[in-house]
């Protein structure tokens, strides 16, 4: 049964467990108020009588000591009787207006001759309760009055009664309208957790933003925190699944373009192949021509797959490096990087400027070399023939405290990069000229192995593109030779 109980409390809604708790420490209350001012009004009424009964035995003694006896009966009820205590018992002298059975006033009789004193107490006589008080009125003589407690009783019994009503009424009020009362300050959290369910049922394949947010402004203080908190939980819900769709959107279109680059240098060899194999036997003279066009597709493969590897590895940079980090001059590797561009590219007129004629960093030249030829080639590739393209090495200051940028511009006077395209260049696949070549434009790879070989030596790599002017710039902080490169 107790165990039935508590499975029903548990089951019931946060406002009604309040409200019953409410209840229940009201009923205790109550119960505690109730009995302390019944028991102060008995205490009083049973003074009250007290007090009463002296003044009505004043009286009597003086008819005792005139007359020798009680003259009149005070109240309807109430016994008098004189009593001479001068024998070895009480004995009751007559006339008397006693009750048919005396014993109990011979006893309180017997109680003055024993102690001396005036005595009070309470006894059952008749099958009703009586406040008897005895006191000495004459040398051996003691005056007992009886009076009856029906009247205090009665009084205490409908005081009680309307204790009860009164306190059952409110104990009734309060759960009701406290539940009311609660319900009404709960309803914020009771939205949180239609909230909350909201984002159960909310199907996230599609949008990773939350549609529900709990946005009342009635609770107190508490609520208030609690909401805010909430909301704030899930704005970095909202974050995380922002950054796991599209991260998961990114892997499937990475997923998808690297299996379209990996197919076509594939079909091209398995055709080469097919046509090195039919030449081998019908135009043995056709055979070189094959064997180097599968040599090409090839290592045309080989690059596309190391690029796969490189970003890989600078994605898991945390667990192993792929930077081997040295002293090295940075206006000797865009020097370098220039004489390699001219050789490859003459159609393009190149010049260098460098502010610095030495500045010497802690970087990988290896990667560094491979940041510059790919904003190099992503130049020649991306502009018409006679296009002019120049590299700038500058060193930028930083503020006090700061160590500043060395900077890297390379620009080209082409025709531009669309506004909608500039935000996506460095994607990984990503062609701003879809219908263009893979063979002249690339596997869409460069500038994302740039910006990640950038980030992992602690730079940045930005792009500022209009009509007639494209620039990509590469700051590298200005750090000690002697420091550890921060991966």
């Amino acid at each position: 049964m107790i165990r039935r109980c508590r499975e029903t409390y548990r089951r019931l809604r946060l406002g009604t467990r309040l409200a019953l708790g409410m209840g229940v420490l009201a009923l205790v209350v109550f119960a505690v108020v109730g009995a302390s001012l019944s028991m102060y009004m008995r205490e009083y009424l049973v003074r009250q009588l007290s007090d009463q009964m002296t003044h009505v035995q004043t009286t009597q003694a003086k008819d005792v000591v005139v007359y020798g006896r009680v003259q009149d009966k005070p109240y309807w009820g109430w016994y008098s009787g004189l009593y001479k205590i001068s024998s070895p018992e009480p004995v009751l002298s007559e006339p008397a207006d006693v009750p048919p059975d005396a014993s109990e006033l011979r006893a309180t009789a017997e109680a003055v001759r024993t102690s001396g004193a005036d005595v009070l107490r309470t006894a059952r006589i008749g099958g009703e309760n009586y406040r008897l008080r005895a006191c000495e009125v004459d040398d051996g003589v003691v005056l007992v009055t009886a009076a009856p407690l029906e009247d205090m009783e009665n009084t205490m019994n409908r005081l009680v009664m309307v204790q009860v009503v009164a306190f059952a009424l409110a104990l009734l009020g309060l759960v009701v309208l406290g539940r009311t009362v609660l319900r009404r300050g709960l309803r914020p959290l009771s939205d949180m957790a239609h909230t909350a369910r909201g984002i159960t049922s909310h199907d996230f394949t599609d949008s990773a933003r939350l549609p529900v947010r709990a946005d009342r402004g009635d609770g107190g203080p508490e609520v208030e925190e609690l909401r805010t908190a909430f909301n704030t939980m899930l704005e970095h819900i909202d974050d995380s699944l922002a950054v796991r769709t599209e991260a998961e959107q990114r892997l499937r279109r990475f997923v998808a373009d690297a299996s379209h680059e990996l197919r076509t240098p594939l079909m091209s060899v398995r055709g080469y192949a097919d046509l090195f194999q039919y030449a081998a036997a019908n135009e043995p003279g056709e055979r070189d021509r094959h064997l180097a066009r599968l040599r090409a597709e090839a290592a045309r493969m080989g690059v596309l797959l190391d690029d796969l590897l490189l970003l890989a590895r600078l994605d898991a940079a945390q667990v192993e490096t792929p930077l081997r980090p040295e002293s090295a001059d940075l206006v000797e590797l865009a020097g370098q990087a220039a004489d390699a561009f001219r050789a490859g590219h003459p159609e393009h007129p190149l010049t260098v400027t460098a502010a610095p004629k030495e500045l010497r960093l802690r970087l990988d030249p290896l990667r560094i070399r491979q940041v510059l030829d790919n904003l190099l080639t992503n130049a020649a590739v991306h502009t018409p023939a006679g296009t002019a393209v120049s590299v700038d090495v500058t060193v930028n200051k930083g503020d006090k405290g700061t160590d500043g940028h060395a900077v890297v511009r390379v620009a080209d006077a082409g025709p531009g990069i669309p506004a909608a395209d500039q935000d996506r260049v460095f994607d990984r696949f990503y062609r701003v000229d879809k219908a263009r070549s893979r063979d002249r434009g690339g596997s869409g790879l460069g500038l994302a192995v740039a910006l990640s070989l950038a980030r992992a030596h602690g730079g940045t790599l930005d792009l500022t593109s209009g009509p007639g002017s494209t620039a990509f710039t590469l700051r590298i902080p200005l750090e000690r030779t002697d420091r550890p490169l921060n991966n």
